[in-house]
């Protein structure tokens, strides 16, 4: 469920506040195929399923930079600012990937607003998402994204 604020200045009230979660997304191996094409990343660890059941993972794995990329599907769907001309990403803090994703694992990010300050003509929120693999104590990635949202 989207958290919904109506103003970027709205944001400044609710530091520390869980956002909630996207939905669940499967990792299948045509879309870690289709990441490491486009990268540049074919590692076995990632592309070679008979190799994979071999090594440390017992499967191929997604990349970890895909499980960030992924990032970008989840934000919409954790939080929405209404009232903006427009939001911009400004970068991100503190990416840590403390579990790989198995593939054909359901992943799904979960979003807590860690800070917001005023910048010049805008507010500037880090929202710290969290990757969480289902069926597992530990997360695959956790980042701090900062957004720049301008008032409309």
């Amino acid at each position: 469920m989207t958290t919904v604020f109506k103003s970027p200045e709205e944001l400044l009230d609710h530091v520390g506040d869980h956002l909630g979660s996207s939905d669940w997304l499967q990792i299948d191996q045509a879309r870690i195929n289709t990441f490491a094409e486009a990268t540049g990343d074919d590692q076995w660890i990632h592309v070679d399923p008979e190799k994979a059941k071999e090594g440390p993972f017992k499967s191929t794995i997604a990349h970890g930079y895909l499980t960030l990329s992924l990032v970008n599907l989840f934000l919409p769907q954790i939080i929405e600012v209404q009232g903006i001309s427009m939001g911009v990403n400004y970068g991100s803090d503190k990416l840590r990937f403390p579990a790989p994703v198995p593939v054909d694992s359901r992943v799904r990010g979960v979003g807590q607003l860690i800070a917001a300050e005023v910048v010049k003509g805008g507010i500037q929120a880090t929202t710290r998402v969290t990757v969480e693999i289902e069926g597992s104590d530990r997360p695959a990635c956790v980042v701090d994204t900062i957004s720049r949202y301008y008032p409309a």
